[in-house]
């Protein structure tokens, strides 16, 4: 449902909302911001990733016609858009949203599909923040994945927060641990991302993701070796996220 008024600004709605919910569980800050005035007309964004099908199963629970995006780069594995097909399917999803990036924009900015060699982030943009932001016009909020455990901008991540457009951004996974998710997969026997049992932990576009060794971030191999851990699609004061600097390093 719309947004009443605009009595507020996102970041106070957000910090309003997290007083709130403070001690929800995961799906019940997924209902209530479902139905909260406060959050407004709302959509889910999905990778297929690695665990997104936990997020889905729980929307599905609560209302299997709230829109979902998913957002195709048109660099994913195959083994991707299989498996978006198989959840969306056995989860009964009845509004998924596939959108990709602007064929005008791809043939002027990376004609060749090699940008994400010489300039990730731009390609991330292009590929991801730009598909996205035109899949958000029409509403207030989105829900996201996220979680706290995953690492580095992550670590204090709260059920809601304000992006850089004035939206409301929900997080309900946000306090759950990996042993969460692995118990709720089990439990409620949901598909695994085959490429998850190869060594993948988190997955993205091909070309910028690598398998995670036993020990490492789970985040470890997306954009390895370089100074970068978000696509683009997750900002602060407008910009796409980036690994703070190490110790000596100027910020």
């Amino acid at each position: 449902m719309p947004l009443e008024a605009p009595l507020s600004t996102a970041a106070e709605r957000a910090a309003e909302l997290n007083a709130r919910y403070a001690h929800h569980s995961a799906s019940a800050v997924l209902k209530h911001a479902l139905s909260d005035p406060q959050v407004g007309q709302i959509v889910l964004i999905s990778s297929f990733g690695a665990e997104s099908v936990v997020l889905l199963h729980l929307l599905a629970v609560a209302d299997r016609s709230v829109p979902v995006v998913f957002l195709d780069t048109e660099m994913l594995f195959p083994e991707t858009l299989d498996y978006q097909s198989t959840v969306a399917r056995q989860l009964g999803l009845t509004d998924i949203r596939r959108i990709r990036p602007d064929r005008a924009a791809m043939l002027e900015r990376d004609a060749d599909g090699l940008l994400h060699r010489t300039d990730p982030d731009a390609c991330c943009v292009l590929r991801k923040a730009e598909p996205l932001a035109r899949a958000l016009a029409p509403f207030d909020a989105w829900i996201t994945g996220r979680k706290r455990f995953q690492g580095a901008e992550r670590k204090a991540l709260e059920f809601f927060e304000a992006d850089s457009d004035g939206r409301i951004k929900v997080n309900p996974l946000a306090h759950w641990s990996r042993e969460d998710v692995s118990d709720y997969l089990i439990n409620n026997r949901l598909p695994r991302h085959p490429l998850v049992s190869r060594g993948y932990k988190s997955i993205g576009c091909m070309p910028c993701t690598t398998r995670v060794a036993e020990g490492e971030d789970d985040r470890a191999g997306r954009w390895r070796g370089i100074n970068k851990v978000e696509c683009g699609i997750h900002f602060v004061g407008g910009r796409a996220v980036r690994q703070p600097p190490t110790k000596g390093e100027p910020a």
